[in-house]
C-alpha cells in the first residue's frame, strides 16, 4: 500500500487507534472518511482535521451496511482502502454468565461480523480500482488470549484466519490485504485501558505503525516491536510462558 493517494473508509475512526489512524492518513496525503456511532466524537475529529469526511454508521447493524456501502462509494466513487478497525473489547467471566449473552454477542457482532460484512459490501467496488487495499485490525490478543476477555480475543484471532484466507483469494487481484497487530495501547478501549503501566502510548503505536507501512508497502503484517512477544510467542516454542505471564499480570 502506498501511504499517500488514497481515498481512504476507516470504521471507528472517531476515537482510539481508529482516530489515531485516520488523522495520519490524513496528513499524509489522503482522503479519509471515519465512520463510527458517536455523532459528536465524529464532529470533534473532522473539526480537528479539516477536508476529513464523517458518516455515522455502526458495524453492528446488519440492515445499515449494504445501504450505507452504496452511499459511500457513490459519494465517494474513488474509495479504494478499507480499514476495518471498529471493535469493542469487554471482560467476561465464564463461571457466572448471565442467560443473556449480550456482551458476548455484541462483541462477535462488532468484531467479526461487522468487518465481514462490510468487506463483502465493498469488494465490488475496490475490485474495479486500479489498486486497492483492505486492512484488517487484529490484536495480539489473537495469537496468546487474555482470559479476561475471552471473547474479544476469540473474534480477533478469528479476523487473522478470516484476513489469511482473505489474501489468499485476493492473491491474483488488484486488492492487498494486511492485517495491522497492535499491543496493548492507551486508549480507552476498556475503562481506564488509557492509563495502563504496560500499555504503548497511542502516538507512539501510530508513528511506527505509519512507518512500517512506508517502509513496506508489500507488507502482509503490520507488527511493531512491542507486539511480537504476543505475535511471535508460538513460533518461540514460549506460548505457555507468554500466556501465563500475561494472564498472571492481569491477575
Amino acid at each position: 500500500m502506498q501511504i499517500t493517494g488514497n481515498t481512504i473508509l476507516i470504521t471507528g475512526g472517531n476515537s482510539g487507534i481508529g482516530r489515531g489512524l485516520a488523522e495520519a492518513l490524513h496528513q499524509a496525503g489522503n482522503h479519509v472518511i471515519i465512520a463510527g456511532r458517536n455523532q459528536q466524537s465524529l464532529d470533534e475529529t473532522t473539526a480537528a482535521n479539516p477536508g476529513m469526511a464523517s458518516f455515522v454508521f455502526d458495524v453492528a447493524d446488519e440492515g445499515s451496511i449494504r445501504p450505507f456501502a452504496e452511499r459511500i462509494t457513490t459519494d465517494y466513487p474513488a474509495l479504494n482502502v478499507l480499514i476495518n478497525n471498529a471493535g469493542i473489547m469487554r471482560a467476561e467471566n465464564l463461571l457466572s454468565q448471565p442467560e443473556e449473552l449480550e456482551d458476548m454477542e455484541a462483541t462477535i457482532t462488532t468484531n467479526l461480523l461487522g468487518p465481514l460484512r462490510l468487506t463483502a459490501a465493498l469488494l465490488p467496488h475496490l475490485q474495479r480500482q486500479p489498486q486497492a487495499t483492505i486492512i484488517n485490525v487484529s490484536s495480539g490478543l489473537a495469537f496468546v488470549p487474555l482470559a479476561h476477555t475471552p471473547t474479544y480475543c476469540a473474534t480477533k484471532a478469528a479476523i487473522h484466519s478470516y484476513t489469511q484466507s482473505l489474501r489468499f483469494q485476493l492473491r491474483d487481484t488488484n486488492t492487498q490485504v494486511i492485517e495491522l497487530v497492535p499491543p496493548a495501547v492507551a486508549t480507552e478501549l476498556m475503562p481506564g485501558a488509557s492509563k495502563n503501566p504496560h500499555a504503548m502510548p497511542l502516538d507512539a503505536f501510530i508513528a511506527e505503525s505509519m512507518e512500517l507501512l512506508k517502509n513496506n508497502p508489500t507488507a502482509t503484517e503490520i507488527c511493531v516491536e512491542q507486539v511480537k512477544f504476543l505475535r511471535n510467542a508460538a513460533e518461540r516454542n514460549q506460548f505457555d510462558t507468554v500466556f501465563n505471564t500475561l494472564n498472571q499480570r492481569r491477575s
